[in-house]
C-alpha cells in the first residue's frame, strides 16, 4: 500500500473510531437504564468494533513499513495478521453474546420490560452503522486494504444486530419479553458468521493464492498490447497480502538483440506496474519465439 492510500485508511479507521465510540457509550446507558439484554449486547459488540479498530490502523502503519534484511519484500502481509484478530475477537464476542442470551432465556420469570430509550438507540445504531459500513467499505476499495475492509464487516455485523435488537426490545414491548434475550442468539449468529468469513479471506490471501480472473486476463491484454511481444509463454500471480506479485514469460522475436529484449522487458514491466497499482512486484522473462527464424 503507497503512503497516501495509507494515510486515507487511517484518517478513515480514526474517523469511525471517534463515531463508534460515542455511540457505544450511548447504547451501553440505553441498555443499562433501558433494561435491555439485547441492547447491552449489542453495545459490547460496538465496543469490540472499537477495538478492532484500533488494531487496523495498528496493522496499516506496520504493513505501510519499507522493505529491510529481515523482511525484503515487505510487510505487507500484516494487514492479514490484523485482519485475523479482527476475526478472532468477532467469534469470541459472538459467542459471549450468545451465551448471555441463553442465560436469560432461562430463566423468563426476571426478564423485565425494555424501556423507549433502549429502542431509541437500537433505530440509531442501525443508521450509523450502516453509514459506517459503506465509508469503510468504500475506501478499503479504493485503498486495497483488506484490514479496513475486514473492519467494515464489522460495522455490518453491528448493524445487522442492532435490526435484530430493535426487533427484539418492540416485541418486548409489546408483551413477549423472551424475544428481547432470544435477539442475542440472532446477534451471534450475525458476529460469528462474520468473523468467520473475515478469516478466510486472511487466510486466502497469506497463503500464496493467483488474483481474481479479471484482474489477470487485464494483464494478460495490457502484455500483449506491446507490439514487440508475440505471446505470452506462461503468467503466474500470486497475493501477497492485498498486494500482487507475479512473473511472466513473453515470447519476441528470436533475431532481436540482447539490448532490444531487455528494453521490450522493461517496457512490459513499466506497463504493467503503471497500469495495475496492486501490482508490487513484476519478473519479465523473455523466450525466443517458436516461430522465429
Amino acid at each position: 500500500m503507497n503512503e497516501a492510500n495509507q494515510k486515507l485508511v487511517t484518517r478513515v479507521a480514526l474517523q469511525t473510531l471517534v463515531v463508534n465510540f460515542i455511540l457505544s457509550a450511548f447504547k451501553l446507558f440505553a441498555g443499562i437504564f433501558g433494561q435491555s439484554a439485547a441492547m447491552i449486547s449489542d453495545a459490547v459488540h460496538s465496543v469490540s468494533d472499537t477495538a478492532t479498530t484500533i488494531v487496523v490502523i495498528a496493522g496499516v502503519k506496520m504493513a505501510g513499513r519499507k522493505s529491510d534484511k529481515e523482511h525484503p519484500y515487505g510487510h505487507d502481509r500484516m494487514e492479514c495478521v490484523a485482519a485475523i484478530i479482527i476475526a478472532a475477537v468477532l467469534v469470541v464476542v459472538g459467542a459471549m453474546i450468545g451465551w448471555e442470551g441463553v442465560k436469560r432465556m432461562l430463566s423468563p420469570e426476571e426478564l423485565p420490560i425494555p424501556g423507549v430509550v433502549a429502542l431509541i438507540a437500537a433505530a440509531a445504531s442501525i443508521a450509523v452503522k450502516e453509514g459506517m459500513y459503506w465509508y469503510a467499505r468504500l475506501t478499503a476499495e479504493k485503498a486495497g486494504s483488506g484490514a479496513l475492509k475486514a473492519d467494515a464487516w464489522h460495522h455490518r455485523s453491528d448493524g445487522l444486530s442492532s435490526v435484530g435488537s430493535f426487533a427484539g426490545i418492540l416485541g418486548a414491548r409489546l408483551g413477549l419479553p423472551i424475544l428481547d434475550p432470544a435477539v442475542c442468539l440472532i446477534i451471534c449468529a450475525f458476529v460469528v458468521k462474520a468473523g468467520v468469513d473475515v478469516f478466510l479471506d486472511a487466510v486466502s490471501k497469506m497463503t500464496d493464492k493467483s488474483c481474481d480472473d479479471k484482474t489477470a486476463d487485464a494483464i494478460r491484454a495490457a502484455v500483449l498490447e506491446n507490439p514487440a511481444v508475440l505471446g505470452i509463454d506462461t503468467m503466474r500471480t500470486r497475493l501477497f497480502g492485498e498486494m500482487i506479485y507475479m512473473d511472466v514469460e513473453i515470447s519476441l522475436d528470436g533475431s532481436v538483440t540482447l539490448s532490444e529484449a531487455h528494453e521490450t522487458a522493461e517496457e512490459v514491466h513499466r506497463e504493467i506496474e503503471a497500469r495495475f497499482p496492486r501490482v508490487k512486484h513484476c519478473m519479465i522473462h523473455v523466450n525466443p519465439s517458436d516461430t522465429s527464424p
